[in-house]
């Protein structure tokens, strides 16, 4: 029996999206509260996203956005991470309010826990990735405009993991089509 890999690369990729989702999953969290969100997106779900994005860019004049909507086409799947607004009753200080109370005025701060969980969460998804030798990136602005389509509702801190298994990463080099302002 003979099996090339370009016949089974997408069932690979996605079993690598798999363990990119336990692997955020089981990530540390501050004080051991799991208030963080993992889905994976793929095929129709990519496009309409790619498709918003591209309404954001025009609505915002963000202009990256765009080159970051015709990127992920070249994904076969895309992890979402994002987390659930909670405070910890730590008091710390990080989200610049003295007191959770008082941050607590303040729904749209995120706490900074919460972000650096975020953060943790992704860098363990991307080890895997890296481990497999598959091409990735992560981009918060498809975090932002799949916080904006409700993909993972009650979720704020989104960030988009496209990946995707070439011959070589769709995800960096890439040619912005807005020609560089004086």
């Amino acid at each position: 029996m003979i099996t090339n890999e370009r016949d089974t690369r997408t069932e690979r990729l996605l079993q690598v999206a798999n363990e990119m989702m336990t692997a955020a999953r089981t990530a540390p969290k501050s004080k051991g509260t799991d208030i963080i969100e993992v889905v994976m997106i793929t095929a129709e779900t990519i496009k309409e996203l790619s498709e918003a994005m591209l309404k954001y860019s025009e609505e915002t004049g963000l202009k990256f956005i765009t080159r970051d909507a015709e990127n992920i086409l070249h994904a076969e799947a895309i992890i979402l991470i994002g987390t659930k607004q909670q405070i910890h009753n730590l008091n710390c200080g990080y989200c610049g309010f003295p007191t959770c109370v008082e941050k607590l005025q303040f729904p749209a701060v995120p706490c900074s826990l919460n972000s650096v969980d975020v953060g943790i969460a992704i860098g363990s998804a991307c080890s895997v990735a890296m481990d497999h030798r598959v091409d990735s990136r992560v981009m918060f602005s498809v975090g932002r405009v799949a916080q904006e389509l409700n993909l993972m509702p009650g979720c704020s801190n989104i960030y988009g993991i496209p990946i995707s298994s070439s011959s070589k990463n769709p995800f960096f080099d890439r040619i912005s089509k807005t020609p560089p302002t004086k």
